[in-house]
């Protein structure tokens, strides 16, 4: 299993359990489909650099988790239809080089 960073800003209309909710539900998806939670890193509400879907800031997660390689197309499409989400961005953690 490779090793992936999820980052996802939630709509600002969210309070902060509802935050917490939409977070525990993303990680139960991961493990629904095989995959672990490393880590969790709440950044809180920041200001975007521009206006998405009529909102000038959002809360901001990070998240770092494995996943089987065949499930993550599935996943991602999870994401897409999630109505909290306002942008996500997901990418393969690489190993770092040694100098």
């Amino acid at each position: 299993m490779k090793t992936y960073e999820l980052l996802t800003i939630f709509k600002p209309n969210l309070d902060a359990e509802e935050v917490d909710k939409a977070i525990e539900k993303l990680n139960a998806t991961v493990v629904e489909f095989g995959g672990s939670v490393a880590s969790v890193d709440k950044a809180g509400r920041k200001k975007l650099a521009y206006e998405i879907e009529n909102f000038r800031d959002g809360f901001f997660a990070t998240t770092i988790l494995s996943m089987p390689a065949d499930k993550i197309a599935e996943f991602k499409r999870q994401l897409r239809l999630n109505d909290s989400l306002l942008r996500t961005m997901f990418m393969e953690v690489s190993a770092k080089a040694s100098v």
